[in-house]
């Protein structure tokens, strides 16, 4: 019985051991492809400096860009842990996206503080077991939600608002600025930069983003 026991346990770790090396290796070809897709992105322009895995499912590099666009250029690619089981299954079962997040500094430090996330919610109800026509349906797209710490908002044309039409419009999921290094920061989908189409307005949308915090520093 304990013989067969310790066969059991050392079957599991076989196991568990060639799980996590299939799949480690899945994510490091994963990582290194979306680094070719963010230098493709570049339209050449830019390259990728140096890179190196912070965890199995965490890719870090530093990106090098014509100096009057971003300085201190750094991404970070977020893959699901698929190395280790339960950490999977628990990213798979909240949906998580696996990610990009550019950070960079701007050449002046921001005077503000921003952030913007971008959610969205569904809902149907599961006791209607008629079916309803979909031209009964009533659809409202409401407009962004601000929530500011600030005594006096000025209805006008600043960084936040251009930074909110700009989330709204194209695939990025999170954008931060701050006075403080790294002074921008920006996260988009992954599947988003496997579109060639999506992939080469990347760096596009990223300059939209800072060139609202530019123009307010002046």
């Amino acid at each position: 019985m304990g013989l067969l026991l310790l066969m059991a346990v050392a079957g599991a770790i076989a196991v568990l051991g060639l799980w996590y090396l299939l799949f480690a290796a899945y994510n490091r070809r994963k990582g290194s492809q979306t680094l070719r897709w963010v230098q493709s992105a570049c339209g050449g322009r830019g390259r990728i400096v140096d890179s190196h895995w912070l965890s199995s499912s965490r890719l870090h590099a530093r990106l090098q860009l014509p100096a009057r666009s971003f300085e201190n250029v750094r991404v970070t690619v977020k893959l699901r842990p698929r190395a280790l089981p339960v950490q999977w299954l628990l990213s798979w079962w909240r949906n998580q996206k696996e990610t990009l997040t550019f950070e960079a500094d701007l050449g002046g430090s921001p005077s503000f503080h921003l952030e913007v996330v971008r959610h969205r919610w569904s809902a149907h109800s599961r006791g209607v077991t008629a079916r309803r026509d979909p031209r009964e349906w009533d659809i409202f797209q409401p407009g962004p939600v601000i929530l500011t710490t600030r005594t006096h908002w000025q209805q006008d044309h600043t960084p936040e608002i251009n930074a909110l039409m700009v989330v709204r419009e194209r695939n990025v999921l999170q954008v931060r600025f701050c006075p403080g290094s790294p002074q921008f920061s920006a996260t988009v989908a992954l599947d988003a930069l496997a579109d060639p189409d999506s992939a080469s307005g990347f760096l596009t949308t990223l300059r939209e983003l800072a060139a609202g915090a530019s123009a307010h520093r002046q």
